[in-house]
């Protein structure tokens, strides 16, 4: 593997050609350009690791080439050449940005030295940075998985469980449950923490494009394919890939996802020298992959190699009980934005959120406390702010065939005293078993309702 991805700029050829052999011979990667602007351009079409650029040249010159360069990109690593070195010039490169100066005729061994404590630097500079970047998500309010549901707590114990593990997870779960944020977690507990997590949403990748984002190309290797360019797996080389929706990929792309998976190397698009690559990859999606391995969708063999760990993430509507939580997890994380502050719910306000469908989940939730936020207008979110600013809520399909069959071997009487009980249990579980407050939201004396748990032998959850 190249140790690394060099431009040498030069306006004599036989200076770049020369570069060029030497670099080339220990092993790096070069381009060669005749022009600062043409080094611009390259640079802004795959930017390089570390470029050698030469002071005096026709049109944009050395100094000003670098100017741009870091403007574009203030992390670029350049090394600066010249012929007509002088102390002034080796000062105004280095304050400009520049790595380090070199006067020519270059000597071979302290190119070679200042190349490479070039690359190292910038390698130790984006280590620190991701180090920093973990951390930060490590602690980010916005990446907490918040709440204390039985449901969740079974996801944390799983993610502690397999995240120091090298295993590779499917989480499945509608859209906007959180899947992503239990990827994120696996990242942050597993020894890759310190690497990078690269997420990939394959619902939004055009088909034709697909292979070229997730394992790169070659300069020529279709229209609009002007330079060589690294893929997802790539990036996420020594950390995790996050494959959102996978189940929408086509079958072509699987089959390169199943090769990188059981050798641990790509190809880019129009060649055909392999790249070694370290990553863990975690997949999500909302769709059913045993029912599409059955009509063809998706290939079994891919999905036997992902499914190592299966986590499911309930939908918001089976753990209600996570809402005033959220509810005081986005007014924290929301009042903080321009022109919004942090309003309290108020309890009768929470209890008609915990009785919403949430078909959107997670995020339809975080929508809407935003929106509460904004519209209402006392000093406290009110179940009257509720109700005039989110819209009526439609109730959830009835499934008439399955209750024609639930129905089937029974009386009218016992059906409805079966669909009593269904409902009390329901009712008792939003109001987390207080008999008292499920009594006053049906409207019925508390001695009825507790004559009824008696009758339907209801007994409370643990």
């Amino acid at each position: 593997m190249m140790q690394g991805r060099l431009l040498v700029v030069d306006d004599e050829r036989s200076i770049r050609d020369v570069l060029a052999q030497v670099l080339g011979y220990e092993g790096y990667e070069v381009v060669t350009a005749a022009s600062g602007g043409e080094a611009l351009n390259l640079h802004r079409q795959q930017p390089f690791d570390l470029i050698l650029l030469d002071v005096k040249m026709q049109g944009i010159d050395g100094l000003d080439t670098l100017a741009q360069l870091r403007v574009h990109d203030p992390d670029v690593r350049v090394v600066m050449i010249s012929g007509h070195g002088t102390i002034a010039t080796a000062v105004q490169a280095v304050k400009d940005g520049a790595f380090d100066f070199l006067e020519k005729p270059l000597d071979s061994d302290r190119l070679l030295v200042t190349v490479q404590r070039a690359l190292e630097h910038r390698k130790l500079v984006g280590e620190n940075a991701r180090l920093r970047e973990g951390l930060a998500r490590a602690t980010d309010a916005r990446f907490a998985m918040v709440g204390e549901s039985e449901g969740l707590q079974k996801i944390r114990d799983l993610v502690q469980r397999v995240g120091p593990t090298n295993a590779r997870v499917v989480i499945t779960g509608e859209n906007g449950s959180g899947k992503e944020l239990v990827a994120r977690a696996i990242h942050e507990a597993s020894p890759r923490r310190s690497g990078p997590f690269i997420e990939v949403n394959c619902a939004a990748i055009p088909h034709d494009l697909v292979e070229g984002e997730l394992f790169g190309h070659v300069k020529g290797s279709f229209t609009g394919a002007v330079a060589d360019a690294a893929g997802k797996f790539e990036a996420a080389n020594g950390g995790t890939l996050f494959l959102d929706e996978i189940g929408d990929l086509a079958l072509n792309a699987q089959a390169k996802i199943l090769r990188a998976l059981q050798e641990g190397v790509i190809v880019r698009v129009g060649d055909s020298k392999p790249i070694k690559v370290d990553v863990r990859v975690i997949a999500a999606t909302n769709r059913d992959l045993a029912q599409d391995i059955q009509s063809g969708r998706f290939r079994e063999d891919l999905y036997h190699r992902l499914n190592v760990m299966p986590i499911h993430v309930p939908p918001l509507r089976d753990r209600a009980r996570d809402i005033p939580s959220l509810v005081s997890h986005f007014v924290a994380v929301l009042g903080q934005g321009p022109g919004m502050a942090p309003k309290p719910f108020d309890g009768d306000a929470l209890r008609r959120l915990q009785r919403r469908h949430w078909p959107g989940n997670v995020r339809e939730l975080r929508n809407a406390v935003e929106r509460l936020l904004i519209l209402s207008a006392g000093p406290e979110v009110t179940e009257a702010d509720v109700d005039l600013v989110l819209p009526p809520e439609s109730a959830p399909p009835v499934d008439h065939e399955q209750l024609a069959a639930d129905a089937a071997d029974r009386t009218f009487a016992e059906f409805k005293e079966d669909a009593e009980r269904a409902f009390i249990v329901a009712r008792l579980r939003e109001h987390y078993w207080n008999v008292a407050e499920t009594a006053r939201i049906l409207g019925m004396p508390r001695s009825n309702l507790y004559n009824k748990i008696e009758k339907y032998g209801i007994e409370r959850e643990r």
